[in-house]
């Protein structure tokens, strides 16, 4: 979310007040980031439940991630795990995302990797890049079907186009593979710029044992530019 004033902040809050549901999910999400307002995950929490009540898919889906995550509340994965198959089944992506991934790793619902599979597949059909880029994991590490390499390295590409920071370096992996290292060099650098300090980190990691001497080199670099510290 862009960054907002603290004027901008009030308007929201009083039209959510005043109870219209999509002020609400915002305020929430603002009180979550901190961004216009003190951060408050539990007030956060709160609006994204008050929005919730009122049917925001978003909102629900929210709920979901801070039980998912502690977030101004005590972990508890099956509760995130009921919010997001509500809002995944009347149709919103992130939930179906967010709710496969606790199907794949069996968390706060029995692992079902064939249903998880199913919810990405959906995601990925709405554009969801993070949904394509997993689907791409089932495909390379053949946890439901056969691996496919070709379909793999097709998801990670259309990840990668998305936006979505893991496809990018997934997508990278691929090149490389492919002995494209100027390519693969560019999206390791795409994948720095949007990805997290944990995330640079593994893939930091990654560049200094993997098998090709190009990225071992000039990976390094290429990091830099995109996250210098």
């Amino acid at each position: 979310m862009t960054a907002i004033t603290a004027a901008d902040a009030a308007l929201i809050r009083r039209a959510a007040v005043a109870g219209l549901a999509e002020a609400q999910a915002m305020l929430g999400q603002l009180l979550l980031d901190g961004n216009g307002v003190d951060r408050d995950e539990g007030a956060a929490l709160a609006w994204f439940t008050r929005a919730a009540a009122q049917q925001h898919l978003m909102a629900l889906n929210m709920v979901g991630r801070c039980y998912d995550l502690g977030w101004g509340t005590a972990v508890d994965k099956a509760r995130a795990a009921a919010c997001y198959r509500v809002a995944a089944e009347r149709g919103l992506d992130w939930a179906m995302y967010n709710y496969a991934t606790l199907l794949a790793l069996g968390e706060g619902v029995d692992a079902d990797r064939p249903a998880a599979l199913g919810w990405l597949e959906r995601a990925a059909a709405l554009g969801n890049a993070k949904a394509i880029n997993f689907v791409g994991s089932f495909a390379e590490d053949g946890w439901v079907h056969p691996q496919d390499m070709a379909k793999a390295a097709d998801c990670y590409r259309r990840a990668a186009a998305g936006g979505d920071f893991r496809g990018c370096f997934n997508h990278a992996r691929m090149l490389a593979q492919a002995g494209r290292m100027d390519e693969a060099l560019l999206w390791i650098e795409r994948a720095t710029a949007t990805g997290h300090a944990r995330f640079v980190a593994q893939m930091r990691g990654w560049l200094a044992d993997c098998p090709y001497p190009a990225l071992r080199s000039r990976g390094p670099a290429a990091v830099a530019r995109a996250w210098p510290c």
